[in-house]
């Protein structure tokens, strides 16, 4: 299937709730303010794409294509990011709230989180291998079986992250994070 080719082009302030944005290949495109919620972006490209102050709450992403997209200031709530093609997948967030979000089993090597808000969001087996939670908010988030080799947790907070049930070598956290690596022991830490 061909698809429609959008190139440096600007969507502003567009509501995709009841008819969703056309399937095509977008590239070195900017959405601003457009509200995606329980819309859909299936089967779409997004080549070096921005989206800056949307709302994707609940947005369908299955075969979506994400290479080099930016998010700012996002609703993201709900989102399975798993479904979005694996292939040359690159994303960044900043100011962004992936509650509920999923990357189960995903590849999110090097992805950049920073000021985001992360509850409940499932890491289940992922790859974050030498990812950045700079400023995150991660209550109740799911790690189970997820590679945070040389992850930097630094600046993150409320994580619970169980070493002996995920790849923790060289993961950096601050002090006041060392709790959450070690609730699973009950501790009393003062």
């Amino acid at each position: 299937m061909d698809l429609t080719y959008f190139a440096e082009k600007k969507f502003e302030k567009e509501v995709y709730t009841a008819k969703p944005l056309a399937v095509g290949e977008y590239e070195d495109c900017e959405f601003r303010h457009c509200d995606f919620s329980n819309s859909s972006i299936a089967g779409s490209v997004f080549i070096n794409c921005r989206f800056t102050d949307c709302n994707l709450m609940m947005c369908k992403t299955g075969g979506t294509a994400l290479r080099d997209v930016k998010f700012s200031n996002c609703k993201l709530l709900g989102i399975r990011f798993e479904n979005c093609d694996p292939f040359l997948l690159s994303v960044s967030f900043s100011k962004c709230i992936l509650n509920l979000a999923g990357f189960f089993k995903m590849s999110l090597k090097k992805t950049a989180f920073t000021d985001c808000t992360l509850h409940e969001t499932d890491f289940s087996g992922a790859d974050l291998t030498q990812a950045v939670l700079a400023n995150c908010d991660c209550h109740l988030a799911v790690f189970d079986r997820t590679n945070l080799t040389k992850a930097d947790l630094r600046g993150a907070f409320n994580y619970q992250i169980d070493p002996t049930n995920n790849q923790v070598k060289k993961m950096k956290v601050s002090h006041d994070g060392l709790h959450g690596l070690l609730h699973r022991f009950d501790l009393d830490i003062r």
